[in-house]
């Protein structure tokens, strides 16, 4: 039998839409669930008396957490979704101008309103064999809508480049420094040495199709049929590359990056602690490798730390406390908030590794710092009316890179001996 929630009236909370307070209203109901049932577990365990129902019970409401937090992130998705107010007029007449062009493209495939806007723009890509841009607002909409969907996006830099790369230039030597007297002798010091890190920006596709009827509906929002359909795919592939990609035709993600155990660590790899248990946390203290996480990230990244795990690590960490009996992890303070662990946010990425033997299930660290994504601008659409008759394709690109930045500011838990 499936665990349900009972729920109550509503509460009124300013600030909050009715449906992401209620949401959020079931969340914190059930994790006081959890920690009710997980509490009764330890104590039946303390005696000795395992009690299957009561584990049953346990990873049920576990699953309902997780469903209340999928929940709300549903919710923030569809609010994610950009505004015009506060535009000039001129850029929104030549916006509304674009749209109703790419709108016509679009539904009955006359490109020539759209051909003159990109000659009129002296755009490089009026090239009709690789598509037309999409308007600057559909643009910026799927923009905040990958944001919301894909967990790594959220937390990293993200930077727009006009180019096929973007070089980053960094200091492998920095000049001799030291102190000297007021009137003493200033040696001459040695020059700096720089090196680059590439961030190529690789093509990502979507490939929707409509049906004629569809098309012909004037009431169907097209921009809203294109964005659902392709921000989902696109996060998706990007959430995988930018955790594990290997940096072939895709993003690099910072789990491809080569690690080393944190007492060892040097430019260029990850540093990571070990749990000492193959595939599992320790058996005594497991809350313990977490801190010595936290505490291999220097201060200065840890301060705007985030952990980073899939659902299902999440459920294993869920039933640790502290010394003084608090769980380490509590669902989010507010409807728009993320879940905490050890009073850092906690980003729920499912391409994350699971548990097993040597994997790298756990990061943390500051990805703002760590991480760079870099957008290529313009998101291009190609309409095909001739490859799956009767449908319509919409070939639709966007090209997308991304790497490890800083390669200090990211630390993972191996769960392994060493």
């Amino acid at each position: 039998m499936d665990y349900e929630i009972a729920t109550t009236a509503p509460e009124t909370k300013a600030g909050f839409a009715p449906a992401d307070r209620d949401a959020h209203d079931e969340l914190l109901r059930a994790h006081e669930e959890f920690k009710s049932a997980n509490d009764e577990r330890l104590a039946a365990l303390e005696r000795r008396r395992g009690d299957v129902l009561l584990e049953e019970k346990v990873d049920r409401i576990s699953d309902a957490i997780d469903a209340r937090l999928k929940r709300i992130e549903d919710f923030a998705l569809k609010q994610a979704r950009p505004q015009l107010d506060g535009r000039r007029v001129e850029t929104i007449g030549a916006s509304r101008e674009h749209k109703s062009a790419f709108e016509a493209y679009i539904r009955s495939g006359d490109a020539s309103p759209l051909r003159a806007i990109e000659t009129k723009a002296l755009s490089v890509g009026s090239n009709p064999d690789g598509g037309y841009l999409v308007p600057e607002e559909l643009e910026r909409s799927i923009a905040a809508r990958l944001s919301a969907i894909s967990p790594i996006r959220s937390l990293a830099s993200v930077r727009q480049i006009s180019g096929s790369v973007y070089k980053k230039p960094f200091m492998t030597a920095g000049p001799a420094t030291g102190w000297v007297g007021e009137a003493a002798a200033r040696p001459q010091t040695s020059s700096p040495t720089l090196d680059a890190l590439s961030f190529p920006a690789m093509e990502l596709y979507a490939m929707p199709a409509a049906t004629a009827t569809l098309l012909d509906d004037a009431a169907v929002n097209l921009d809203d049929w294109l964005t659902g359909e392709i921000d989902t795919v696109f996060a998706e592939q990007e959430g995988a590359a930018f955790v594990s990609g290997d940096g072939i035709n895709k993003p690099k993600g910072f789990l491809a990056a080569p690690t080393v155990a944190n007492a060892a660590w040097s430019w260029g790899n990850l540093g990571f602690v070990a749990t000492g248990a193959a595939g599992a946390f320790p058996a005594s203290n497991p809350s313990d490798v977490l801190i010595d996480l936290m505490f291999a990230l220097k201060p200065g990244y840890r301060q705007n730390a985030s952990f980073v795990m899939n659902r299902r690590t999440q459920g294993a960490i869920r039933k640790f406390k502290d010394n003084n009996g608090v769980y380490l992890w509590q669902p989010p303070a507010t409807a728009s908030g993320r879940a905490s662990l050890i009073g850092f946010p906690l980003a729920d990425a499912e391409d994350m590794p699971d548990i097993a033997a040597n994997s790298l299930a756990i990061a943390f660290g500051d990805f703002r710092r760590g991480y760079l994504i870099v957008d290529r601008q313009g998101v291009r659409v190609l309409r095909d009316p001739y490859s799956a008759k009767p449908y319509v394709l919409f070939y639709t690109t966007k090209r997308v890179g991304g790497g490890v930045q800083d390669f200090d500011a990211i630390k993972l838990l191996k769960f392994g001996g060493s």
